[in-house]
């Protein structure tokens, strides 16, 4: 264990949080006996970048939790897979299909793919694969499923009950128009089975039953059992509720939703979460990452050019600032968490917990020297043209024969995704100038007098030949 005087010292921004959310959730957890973080995930495109972000520094959270408390801490990724398609992902196949079930709940729209049974189902089975393949601990939710088990029913009577007071936090929030429609309630229709946005007629708070006006006709539908869902304010807040949640981070973007919630937790009884609010994840072209869009760098993508961890670390650094992500950052994310592990070995406990790599390895730092940096191998993939690992290795060897795969084994995962890198990302960038006339002549000079090299000439020999008069 860390010593509590390092833990009180440490500005290391987990720690900070994780302190935070011990000092204002005490009671709460104390008479819990745990502490339930919880990630948000919308399964209306594929899992991006930023859905690992959120996943990642919560776990870092839980690591931070695990040395200042010794209550169980659990994560529940929340997958909002009720809510209605609104419109067709760019980076999906099957266009038609989903544009013909918009509207619809996400577990009932038919899976693009043909995997599953619904395209909700194929995002959250997305979702879990690549959380297990981070190895991260995680409580899987479906809302789909809370709604329809009855587990929500109880909070739904609630906000039923507070329905007024309710509307009275939301409807300030809305347009002229949108006031006069809104309602906490979706229903779904059961006739064409879209998640409805109408207008209330009347309520039921009895019954559990609410009268809506679907264009003229009138729309009875019982509140529990999945035969509504609740706008997304609305529903966000009854998530904290029923599940007791302790801590939840979010975009930026979700600041004015989550002051809402916050109102909407605290007239239903309870204390809302502690909050942290992150900077955005941006592309290269400065535009928030959308996973209905693709845009920016995939998680496929980082991890075919890079480690597991340089993502991580790269998903530590500056939360609150916004960051780009797109493919020209990996190799500065790479050394940088090379430099890293170098440092923490020079460092002392109170250092290292400033060191992003205690949080990316939960203090469990490689140990392993570092050969070359990320930079300067994918220069030797250029200039010897390897383009094999066993190629690029022999060439490394040159640099330090005294070296193995064996005893190395960041770097030689480095060496094939420098190999990968480069060919998908630089060379792919290339563009070569056609030689004029003089240029032409002095390559051919220099092919010439390297031709006319042998292997007992030193560096220093072939350095020093005259092109033209050698």
């Amino acid at each position: 264990m860390i010593k509590k005087e390092n833990l009180d010292k440490t500005s290391a921004w987990p720690f900070v949080e994780a302190k935070k959310l011990l000092r204002e959730r005490k009671s709460f957890i104390e008479k819990k006996g745990k502490i339930t973080l919880q990630t948000g995930y919308g399964p209306s495109g594929l899992p991006h970048i930023g859905t690992f972000g959120e996943v990642a520094r919560t776990s870092m959270m839980v690591n931070a939790l695990s040395q200042l408390s010794d209550l169980p801490t659990e994560i529940i990724t929340f997958s909002d897979d009720m809510d209605g398609l609104r419109k067709v992902p760019d980076n999906v196949p099957n266009q038609k299909l989903l544009n013909d079930n918009l509207h619809k709940p996400l577990t009932q729209v038919p899976d693009p793919f043909e995997k599953f049974d619904s395209f909700g189902q194929h995002n959250n089975e997305m979702l879990k694969n690549f959380l297990d393949s981070f190895k991260f601990n995680y409580n899987f939710q479906s809302s789909t499923s809370l709604y329809k088990s009855s587990f929500f029913n109880p909070t739904l009577k609630i906000i039923l009950e507070n329905y007024d007071e309710i509307m009275n936090i939301i409807i300030p929030t809305l347009g002229k128009e949108r006031q006069k429609t809104y309602c906490p309630f979706l229903p779904i229709c059961p006739d064409t089975g879209h998640v409805l946005e109408i207008p209330v007629l009347e309520i039921d708070k009895e019954k559990s039953k609410i009268i809506f006006d679907n264009k003229g006709k009138k729309l009875e539908a019982n509140i529990l059992d999945g035969n509504c869902k609740l706008q997304w304010k609305v529903d966000w807040a009854m998530r904290w509720y029923a599940l007791d949640v302790d801590f939840e981070m979010y975009g930026k973007d979700l600041i004015e939703s989550a002051i809402l919630s916050t109102k909407i937790i605290n007239l239903l009884g309870k204390k809302n979460p502690s909050g942290f609010a992150y900077e955005l994840f941006l592309d290269e072209k400065g535009e928030k990452i959308s996973k209905s869009k693709g845009n920016g760098i995939t998680i496929d993508q980082w991890l075919e050019y890079a480690s597991p961890e340089s993502l991580s670390l790269y998903m530590y650094q500056n939360p609150k600032r916004a960051k780009k992500l797109y493919k020209e950052i990996v190799p500065k994310a790479v050394d940088e968490y090379l430099e890293c592990i170098e440092k923490s070995k020079k460092q002392n406990e109170l250092q290292l917990l400033m060191n992003p790599v205690w949080h990316v390895h939960n203090g469990n730092i490689p140990k392993e020297d570092m050969i070359m940096t990320f930079s300067m191998l994918l220069n030797l993939v250029e200039t010897s043209n390897a383009d094999s690992k066993d190629l690029l290795w022999k060439f490394v060897k040159k640099y330090k024969p005294d070296i193995s795969e064996k005893n190395s084994p960041i770097f030689d995962g480095l060496v094939g995704y420098a190999i990968k890198y480069f060919n998908d990302v630089i060379k792919a960038q290339k563009k070569y100038k056609t030689p004029n006339a003089k240029e032409l002549l002095a390559l051919e000079a220099l092919v010439k007098t390297l031709e006319n090299c042998n292997d007992d000439m030193s560096p220093e020999d072939i350095q020093t030949l005259d092109l033209f008069n050698g």
